[in-house]
C-alpha cells in the first residue's frame, strides 16, 4: 500500500525477475487512489511516471501486467482519498484509511456522485493514454473489491459508471481490455453490481474466493470452493470467460512467535507452509479443471514486521502472511509447487471439457432474490456433483 510514494526501481526489477523465475507470467498491481489523484482535477504526474516505469520493468521481465484503478479496498482496509469522503462520521464494515490516518468519515457514493465519477473517469484517462500500447499491458482492472467500499445505489447506476469509466479506457486506448474485480461477496450478497452487469461492458470476468472466510466451506483449504465460484461467475455472466484473479492462504511455519496465538485467534486461521502449498496446487489443477482462464495468487510476498503496528496488520494478523515469499524474500513451499505447475502448463495444450452444470437447477432471478442462502445450498449441490459431498458429511460428523 505504500509502494508509490516509497517507489525504488531497482526493487521492483528484483521483484519481477523472481516472479518471472519461478514461472508466473503476469502480475496484477495496484495504483493507490489518494497517491496518483491527490485531488479531483489532478493526476499526479510522478506517480505516473513510476507506473510506466513499472511496466517498462515488467516488460523486461516478460511479464504482462493487470493494474487495478481506484484502490481503494486492500487487505481489509479502504484506503480513500480525502475529496472522496462525504466528511460525515460513520461506521462500515471497514476502516478507512486517508492521508496516512485512521478517518472517522464514511465514503462517499461514486457511483451517484458526478464529480466522483468525473475525476474518475480523467484518472483512467489519462493513466490509459500513458500506457497505450505498452507492450506489458494485458487489461486494467476497474477497481479491487469495489463493494467492499461502495455498494450502487441500483443496478442502472451501477450500468452507467462501469459505462462511463470504461469508455474513458477506451477513449485513450482503443485496444485496451478491460475487467472488473468481483469476489465472494457479490455472489453472497446481490450488491447490484455483479457478473451480468460487468459482463456487459468488461472483455472478461474475474473472481476472487478464500474458502476461509465462507461459512459454508469445509474450512481454509477446501479448493473446491474456487471452481465453484468461478464456475457460478460464468453461469452468471452469462458465459463470459472467467479470471480467477485472488486466492491465497495465509500461512505460518514453526518458530513463529505468533504461531500459537495465530493459529487459534485469527481469521480466517493460519496455514502451516506445507499445507498451503498442497492446497495451492489442489486449487491450480482445480481451477484449471472447471475451465477458468487462469489464476492468480494473493500475493507475492509477506509484509516487513516493520509496518505490523499500521493498519490493516494492527488488527488483522492473517493478513501479514498470505505471501509465496517471506519478507525477507526466502521462497515457501508454494512457489515449488507453483513453479511444477507452470512447467507442466507449458507442454502442448490439451483442450480441458467444461464439467456439466446440472447442479445448477434455479436461474439467476431466484438466485439473487436470497443469494445467502441459495449460494451455500448450491455448493452442496456442487460437491455432490464432484464427488466430495462424503468428506464433507465426514468432517460434519466428526470434527477431529
Amino acid at each position: 500500500m505504500g509502494w508509490w510514494p516509497a517507489f525504488d526501481p531497482a526493487e521492483v526489477a528484483a521483484d519481477f525477475a523472481r516472479i518471472a523465475g519461478c514461472g508466473f507470467d503476469s502480475v496484477r498491481i495496484f495504483l493507490t487512489w489518494e497517491d496518483f489523484q491527490p485531488t479531483p482535477s489532478r493526476v499526479d504526474s510522478t506517480m505516473v511516471a513510476r507506473l510506466v516505469s513499472t511496466m517498462d520493468q515488467a516488460s523486461a521481465a516478460g511479464l504482462a501486467v493487470m493494474p487495478t484503478l481506484f484502490t481503494g479496498h486492500m487487505s481489509g482496509v479502504n484506503w480513500i482519498p480525502s475529496w472522496a469522503l462525504d466528511q460525515q462520521a460513520g461506521e462500515g464494515p471497514f476502516r478507512v484509511v486517508s492521508g496516512g490516518r485512521v478517518a472517522t468519515s464514511r465514503l462517499a457514493s461514486w457511483y451517484s456522485d458526478a464529480s466522483i465519477v468525473r475525476a474518475q473517469s480523467s484518472l483512467a484517462c489519462e493513466v490509459a493514454g500513458a500506457l497505450a500500447g505498452h507492450s506489458a499491458l494485458w487489461a486494467w482492472d476497474l477497481g479491487n473489491e469495489n463493494s467492499n467500499c461502495v455498494v450502487p445505489p441500483n443496478k442502472a447506476q451501477a450500468r452507467e459508471w462501469l459505462v462511463r469509466v470504461t469508455d474513458a479506457i477506451r477513449g485513450a486506448d482503443a485496444g485496451a481490455l478491460v475487467t472488473l474485480g468481483l469476489h465472494m461477496e457479490d455472489l453472497e450478497q446481490d450488491r447490484t453490481l455483479g457478473p451480468c452487469e460487468a459482463a456487459e461492458v468488461c472483455d472478461f470476468l474475474q473472481m476472487h474466493g478464500y474458502p476461509g472466510y465462507a461459512a459454508w466451506a469445509d474450512g481454509p483449504t477446501d479448493e473446491r470452493v474456487l471452481p465453484f465460484l468461478a464456475r457460478l461467475t460464468r453461469w452468471l455472466g452469462g458465459g463470459a470467460d472467467v479470471l480467477f484473479a485472488e486466492f491465497g492462504v495465509p500461512t505460518t511455519q514453526s518458530g513463529d512467535p505468533d504461531r500459537k496465538r495465530a493459529l487459534t485467534a485469527s481469521s480466517p486461521a493460519l496455514v502451516e507452509e506445507q499445507a498451503a502449498a498442497s492446497y495451492i496446487d489442489r486449487a491450480l489443477g482445480a481451477l484449471l479443471e472447471c475451465g477458468s482462464t487462469g489464476a492468480m495468487l494473493w500475493c507475492y510476498s509477506d509484509y516487513a514486521e516493520a509496518i505490523w503496528g499500521l493498519p490493516p496488520f494492527d488488527l488483522a494478523v492473517h493478513e501479514r502472511s498470505f505471501g509465496l515469499w517471506h519478507a525477507d524474500a526466502t521462497p515457501k513451499p508454494a512457489v515449488a509447487v507453483v513453479e511444477a505447475f507452470a512447467k507442466r502448463c507449458a507442454a502442448p495444450a490439451v483442450d480441458v471439457p467444461i464439467p456439466d452444470s446440472t447442479w445448477i437447477d434455479i436461474d439467476a432471478a431466484e438466485f439473487y432474490r436470497a443469494p445467502g442462502s441459495e449460494l451455500p445450498r448450491l455448493y452442496r449441490r456442487y460437491c455432490e456433483a464432484t464427488g466430495v459431498l462424503d468428506r464433507l458429511r465426514a468432517n460434519v460428523n466428526d470434527p477431529e
